[in-house]
């Protein structure tokens, strides 16, 4: 029978009882080869320490430590949404699988987006596609850390994941997901964080698809919110939602936002559970 239990040689018990004591999540190749008091002896360590299940790899040189509260069984780590926000440094886990954290979907992405500063490849970590996404510092707000399984994340607030997804569709499961995601976010998120997060981002395209959006799910926002987004759209701005091009059926221009809509009403409300008609929205 195959030996699963998670043992120790002395170098490899030095730095295992090191980061325990720092009370480290992410350990660096730096950190073992500096206490292994050589690269060659240091790369031996980091290599048997992954196989011994102690640590796991995430990129770049970077591993999540796995310490001895986990257990002595070679178990791994499965906590997708802590490794992927711990393989760079700053950065968050946004859209749709921060939607699906703060329960405004049901659906599970199949990739973790997450937002970064710097260009990365998309990587395979511990089995679950991680897609790096190089944010504009504008746009590189609205997290904080969540506690997962256990394990410290940084998530999206509700109000920023809901903006991030109107903003990047392609990054959201789509039109029809993103009306989902509204609706879930309408009995959680507060109406004016979400306002002052929107207003930070500096797009208009995304206030005209928040407010079509918001009266399309029958999201009641406060009078004053309300107007503030309103007032905060140039009547001449025209943008677009939904396909690239329109076709029969459509829902089509939407005056009161400014907004071509290139959608079926009965496709984006398909995963809506049920539609509260907003305050001065059209019936």
């Amino acid at each position: 029978m195959q030996n699963t239990l998670r043992t120790l040689g002395p170098k490899e018990a030095l730095v295992v009882l090191s980061m325990s004591e720092q009370g480290r999540s992410v350990v660096r190749a730096e950190d073992v080869i500096g206490l292994a008091g050589s690269e060659p002896a240091g790369r031996r360590v980091i290599r048997s320490l992954l196989r011994k299940g102690w640590l796991s790899r995430l990129v770049g040189g970077r591993y999540m430590f796995v310490p001895p509260a986990h257990g002595p069984e070679n178990t791994g780590e499965s906590n997708a949404l802590a490794m992927a926000a711990a393989a760079a440094e700053p950065s968050y886990v946004g859209w749709w699988a921060a939607a699906s954290f703060h329960g405004f979907t049901t659906q599970k992405p199949m990739s973790i987006s997450v937002a970064v500063q710097r260009q990365m490849p998309t990587r395979l970590i511990e089995g679950s596609e991680v897609r790096f996404v190089k944010a504009a510092p504008r746009k590189f707000f609205g997290f904080k850390t969540y506690n997962v399984y256990g394990r410290d994340a940084a998530i999206s607030t509700p109000a920023k994941t809901v903006v991030d997804c109107i903003d990047r569709p392609d990054l959201a499961g789509g039109s029809a997901e993103i009306a989902r995601i509204v609706y879930g976010a309408s009995s959680e998120a507060d109406a004016k964080e979400l306002l002052e997060t929107a207003l930070q981002m500096k797009s208009t395209a995304l206030l005209q698809r928040l407010g079509f959006l918001v009266d399309l799910v029958g999201w009641s926002l406060p009078e004053d919110v309300r107007a503030a987004l309103r007032a905060a759209i140039p009547k001449t701005t025209r943008s677009t939602f939904g396909r690239a091009e329109r076709k029969q059926g459509d829902i089509g221009y939407v005056a009161k936002w400014g907004l071509f809509v290139h959608a079926h009403e009965q496709e984006l409300l398909a995963d809506v559970p049920r539609r509260r008609p907003a305050k001065g929205a059209p019936c």
